[in-house]
Parts: C-alpha cells; structure tokens; sequence
C-alpha cells in the first residue's frame, strides 16, 4: 500500500501518512477525502472502500515551524544525488562551498554534493577560485519543497495540493 498526503483544515500539506491510518481518520470522520487512487481499492468481505490518496482534516493542527532536518541523504536528495560539479552520481561525498578552515559554516546554504575528484580537485578554495562553477546554488529546502520534489513519495495526485514546482534560492 501506498503513502496518503495529510492537509490541514486550510489545505496546507501537513504530513503524509499510510493508507490503513487515512482510512481510518475517514471512517472516524476526522477528515475527508480529496482524491482517492483510480487503479486500487480497499476491500473487506462484504464491501469495497476507495483507497484515500489525499485527504484534509476537518479540525486545523497548529504546529510550528516544520524544517527539513539536515542530513546526508537529504542533502544527496536536494542535489538529485549528483555531483553539483561535474554532475557525476559516483562516489559522493560533501563538500563545504566555503571552506570550514574560512570560517564557513555546516548549514543547508553552504554544503553542495561533490564526487571525491571534485572535491578533492577543489580542496581548500571556493569554486570561484578554481574555476569550478556549481549546477545550482546551495539552499534550504521548504518542507513542502521537499516532499514534492525530493522525497520520491509525491504521487501525481498529489501535485495539485502541494503547489508549483518553481523554486527560489
């Protein structure tokens, strides 16, 4: 069984979920279905139920601020698992676009995915240095960016509920 997109009660993404747990905030009428899978359904005995894709709250959850924690595989995941130099998928490593011995920092805007030849060929300098242009800029990814455009759950059922894909960095 597939992953369901949660929304608050103001259509924002909140989480995502498993089916049985969506079906059952239906079936307890905490929350309504938006979009429900053309290709599956759930069935017991004597019924047969549409399998929830997207559903909506019905009570608004507060939460703060939800960020994308800072990881290795979420870094990978932003950068497309690609080198950001040469745009290699073997052997990476992270690289500090500011070298840490120059007072760069550990953070989402200064780390970028780099094979071992490119981060070894750049070594103590920036890119500008040794003329080593990055793909893309490092950035923070939202966490609605994320599950949309790096998580690899998004199902295209999804993509109405989660905006555009256009980003800012």
């Amino acid at each position: 069984m597939g992953k369901v997109l949660v929304l608050n009660q103001d259509y924002s993404a909140l989480s995502v979920c498993t089916v049985p747990k969506a079906f059952l905030l239906v079936y307890m009428k905490k929350a309504e279905m938006l979009a429900e899978s053309q290709l599956e359904h759930l069935r017991t005995v004597n019924d047969r139920y549409p399998m929830p894709v997207v559903i909506r709250l019905h009570r608004y959850i507060h939460i703060p601020y939800r960020g994308v924690v800072m990881t290795r595989q979420n870094l990978f995941k932003r950068d497309g698992n690609r080198c950001q130099y040469c745009g290699t998928h073997d052997n990476l490593t992270l690289d500090h676009v500011m070298p840490k011995s120059r007072g760069g920092k550990t953070t989402w805007d200064n780390l970028a995915t780099a094979c071992k030849r490119c981060n070894s060929r750049k070594g103590d300098h920036t890119p500008e240095e040794v003329d080593m242009p990055l793909k893309q800029r490092p950035f923070r990814p939202s966490f609605l960016m994320f599950i949309r455009d790096f998580s690899g759950m998004a199902d295209d059922e999804w993509l109405p509920y989660l905006g555009s894909k256009e980003r800012s960095c």
